[in-house]
């Protein structure tokens, strides 16, 4: 087991949150698995411990399925609190078996091969539309004026949120999500209890009102689902709509500006992209990995397991560092180098196991749809600003990116 004393991995520090990929260099080179005080967790920094842990079913998203908290060695969250972990705890993704298997088989309905397929027109002429706009006004914020308003949109078609409420959709998924970030405050927390009640009694009225007026939507198709006996809570349902929201547009959203400003440091790259537009599903996929939207995925050790010879104890919390799996040499060559025609590329942006992104193969089409359509209408799109980037660690992404058409 490695020790932190001379390793410079601090999620606090704003010069490891701008760049973490050195730190994670000295993080593989020390080992397998490291114990870190700050947060009580295990982190794993390669790729193959990472992608193996995945698949463990001897590791958890949650423990309340097996464990109270104190036999497992847990204090329970703040009362306080608890609406923020009733409508985390209730979503797919921070259940298991057979919770999990049974929300996801509903879900699933709506993002097979054909009907993601189905939506690809529509994405395509949003992204188009958004473009033109940035086009127009000679250039403007890529953050605020295309990778918010497409993937937020895309997901509120999907569950049928009507347009006058969807304003408020992306300040409710900022909020909730501040409570993923590691030790976090207590103004983030009750940030996300605000939110997390907000949004619930919100589609809880958008629920009542499909049961009287079926639509087309995903909502309504939960709602048949559950009267023709497949069973479903009415907080399930709302935490899969929350989950799905969340889920369906941070990591395309972060990708997105993420991308584009990697674009932008490494002008070759992007001058073969504009060059040769067929590279763009391989520099999706590259573009992932090379600056990872979401950093680091944690898990419960539901039995005890051992890593190079570490023990982790059952009531550990393992701390998988996907941005630092995506760089990993022993997977990667010249891992820090940005290769957009890459041949080779496992990347575990989506996760993998039975918590693999339900929704990535939207995400690929919508982060397609956004690119070429800059590449053929913004050929000369060029950086107006150096951007910010945002204090998060966990979810990376940038304040926003200024950018320009001539």
């Amino acid at each position: 087991m490695a020790a932190l004393d001379d390793l410079v991995f601090d999620p606090w520090d704003p010069a490891f949150v701008a760049d973490p990929y050195p730190a994670y260099a000295q993080l593989r080179a020390a080992g397998r698995v490291t114990y870190y005080e700050p947060t009580g967790q295990w982190l794993v920094p390669h790729h193959a411990d990472v992608s193996a842990l995945l698949r463990d079913r001897r590791l958890g998203r949650t423990y309340q399925h097996r464990f109270g908290h104190e036999e497992f060695g847990r204090t329970a969250p703040p009362a306080e609190h608890e609406p923020f972990h009733v409508l985390n705890d209730h979503g797919m993704l921070d259940l298991e078996p057979p919770d999990h298997t049974r929300i996801r088989r509903l879900v699933s309905k709506a993002f097979t091969p054909r009907t993601v397929e189905r939506l690809k027109p529509y994405v395509e002429g949003l992204a188009g539309e958004l473009v033109a706009g940035l086009v127009a006004a000679g250039g403007g914020d890529l953050l605020t004026d295309v990778a918010e308003p497409l993937p937020v949109a895309v997901i509120a078609e999907m569950l049928g949120i009507p347009q006058v409420d969807r304003a408020q959709l992306r300040p409710w998924s900022a909020d909730i999500c501040g409570m993923y970030e590691l030790n976090p405050s207590e103004e983030a927390a009750r940030n996300a209890v605000r939110a997390s009640v907000e949004f619930s009694d919100y589609l809880r009225e958008l629920i009542a009102a499909r049961r009287e007026e079926p639509g087309e939507d995903l909502i309504s198709g939960l709602i048949a689902a559950h009267d023709e006996g497949d069973r479903l809570t009415e907080q399930e349902m709302i935490s899969t709509c929350v989950l799905l929201l969340n889920a369906g547009h941070e990591a395309t959203v972060n990708a997105t500006v993420n991308g584009w400003w990697a674009l932008f440091r490494n002008p070759g790259q992007l001058a073969a992209l504009r060059a040769d537009h067929s590279l763009v599903p391989s520099a999706v996929e590259e573009l992932m990995r090379y600056d990872t939207p979401l950093q680091l995925f944690e898990r419960w050790v539901l039995d005890e397991i051992e890593i190079d010879g570490t023990t982790i104890p059952r009531g550990a919390e393992i701390a998988m560092l996907f941005g630092s799996a995506n760089h990993d040499p022993a997977v990667f060559s010249h891992p820090d180098r940005l290769d957009l025609a890459r041949p080779e590329n496992p990347h575990i942006s989506f996760s993998a196991g039975i918590h693999y992104c339900i929704g990535a193969p939207l995400a690929r089409i919508e982060l397609a749809a956004s690119m070429s359509a800059l590449l053929e209408k913004a050929p000369t799109l060029s950086l107006a600003a150096a951007p910010e980037r945002k204090p998060n660690f966990v979810i990376r992404g940038l304040e926003g990116l200024r950018v320009e058409v001539r």
